[in-house]
């Protein structure tokens, strides 16, 4: 399912890995993990204006075309304010501001909302999380983002065409071929209903991937809470080697299609000399391959001669 190549430095071995039928690589230098320094966790400082607290979250966020916000358990979902998405949602996942770790109810709570709000749109869905502001996350607040679109992001799509041309060469499924693999392999983590390993490939550091029974959302009911404990497990893991900012995506199939696909979870932990300060890559740069960006390019040639008089 991937190769690697081994190639000899003054300094030790670089790896580089490639998925056989997605063409994603990455490059792993081990000797660098010498530079990285265990980081404390910090907060930045409270402001007072959080649009998430709860003195302020029922007036300044925005409600669903039928007036409601989702509620369940402590998590509120709501439509987000500065989409870039045709369906994007946020849920504010509990009532305290600061949290250094979450309750099994606490993220199950907070999926429940997001995949309620998530089957309202009609497209390729996937469940997201920036923690801290090392990881991209713009508001201290914890919180979750769903994004649906009638296209797949890039790392979905590519994704779907490996398993349509893996079932073309060998007449199986794709993910149930990772799925075995994995099972056997020394990434193998814990679980077996819901599968956790670490992803042979990473796209971060210390990627660790959940594989689900399910294709779509449609199906996420009845797994809901044995995905919560999992992602706790995972996040458990990141805080016994030092690091606690994370990035997160679960990837859906689009509801009725039949694609053979087997939806997954995939946590990355955050590695930043300065874990106060803000990235500007987060869950869509990193887990989506699609980077976010503010300014139009057809406007730069204004913004130049503007700024040139």
């Amino acid at each position: 399912m991937f190769t690697i190549t081994e190639v000899a430095t003054p300094k030790g071995v670089v790896q580089y890995r490639e998925e056989r039928f997605t063409g994603f690589r990455c490059r792993i230098s081990p000797d660098r993990s010498k530079r990285h320094v265990l980081q404390s966790l910090a907060f930045p400082p409270d402001t007072g204006d959080c649009p998430f607290c709860r003195d302020r979250i029922f007036s300044v966020t925005p409600v669903f075309p039928d007036g409601r916000r989702i509620m369940h358990g402590e998590s509120i979902t709501f439509p987000n304010m500065f989409p870039f998405g045709q369906g994007h949602v946020v849920t504010v996942i509990t009532g305290e501001h600061r949290v250094e770790t979450f309750t099994g109810q606490q993220i199950a709570d907070a999926l429940s909302g997001q995949v309620e709000a998530l089957r309202r749109y009609d497209g390729y869905p996937s469940i997201n999380m920036n923690f801290l502001p090392s990881a991209g996350a713009s508001m201290v607040h914890p919180h979750m983002q769903g994004l649906s679109d009638i296209r797949p992001s890039r790392v979905m799509e590519l994704y779907l065409l490996a398993g349509r041309q893996y079932q073309q060469d060998y007449e199986r499924n794709y993910w149930e071929a990772l799925r075995k693999e994995e099972k056997t392999s020394g990434r193998y983590l814990f679980g077996d209903e819901i599968l956790w390993s670490a992803h042979a490939v990473p796209c971060g550091e210390r990627e660790v991937r959940g594989f689900l029974p399910v294709s779509s959302i449609s199906g996420m009911d009845s797994y809901v809470d044995l995905l919560a404990q999992g992602i706790l497990e995972v996040l458990a893991f990141y805080r016994s080697m030092g690091t606690y900012a994370f990035n997160m995506s679960i990837f859906f199939d689009k509801a009725g299609e039949d694609n053979g696909f087997h939806a997954f979870c995939s946590l990355i932990s955050r590695i930043n000399p300065n874990p106060s300060s803000m990235s500007d890559s987060a869950f869509m740069e990193r887990m989506h391959g699609e980077p976010i960006v503010m300014t139009i390019p057809e406007e730069m040639g204004e913004l130049y001669r503007t700024g040139k008089k």
